[in-house]
């Protein structure tokens, strides 16, 4: 038996996909140096960093609280259980929201417009990347669509954006 729950070949390239592209932008925005466009002013900078932070705890303790259930492949593994609790009671993608946090904190801090759109586009990709996973979810756990109906996606805060609350069945 393998490490992920019965998968096509095609959601186990598809998941192969979004994780490469995932890495690929995050490579990218920590390698490349572009010059600076523009520079933050001193409190909107220290409160850049101190979003970074709080995404980099935040994605920690996303990872801690999964245990064995955790992986970087938008598929629920074989001996994973639904995590309602905790961070996840608060949001149902607490390590997508640290990696948004950390990857939008650190672009604004380098003042470069390309690292911004690399964010962006992570940013992108990680919606995606949920909404496929949220697919599957529903299909291992019978309790999932309800817990995304009162669960935001990323924000803990409640705000319908992209990535917000999920409308209810």
């Amino acid at each position: 038996m393998g490490l992920h729950r019965s998968t096509s070949r095609v959601q186990l390239l598809a998941a192969y996909a979004l994780v490469a592209a995932q890495l690929g932008l995050l490579a990218a925005m920590v390698l490349w140096e572009p010059e600076p466009d523009f520079e933050l002013p001193g409190w909107a900078d220290r409160l850049a960093w101190g979003v970074g932070v709080a995404g980099a705890l935040w994605l920690v303790f996303g990872v801690v609280s999964l245990g064995r259930s955790a992986t970087a492949l938008p598929l629920p593994v074989v001996h994973g259980r639904l995590r309602t609790g905790g961070l996840y009671r608060l949001s149902r993608h607490p390590i997508y929201t640290g990696l948004l946090a950390l990857a939008w904190s650190w672009s604004a801090r380098s003042g470069a417009i390309e690292l911004l759109a690399l964010a962006g586009a992570l940013n992108l990709l990680l919606v995606a990347k949920a909404v496929a996973e949220e697919r599957l979810l529903e299909e291992a756990y019978p309790g999932y669509r309800e817990y995304a109906g009162r669960t935001p996606r990323f924000l803990p805060l409640g705000f319908r954006v992209a990535g917000g609350r999920r409308p209810p069945p």
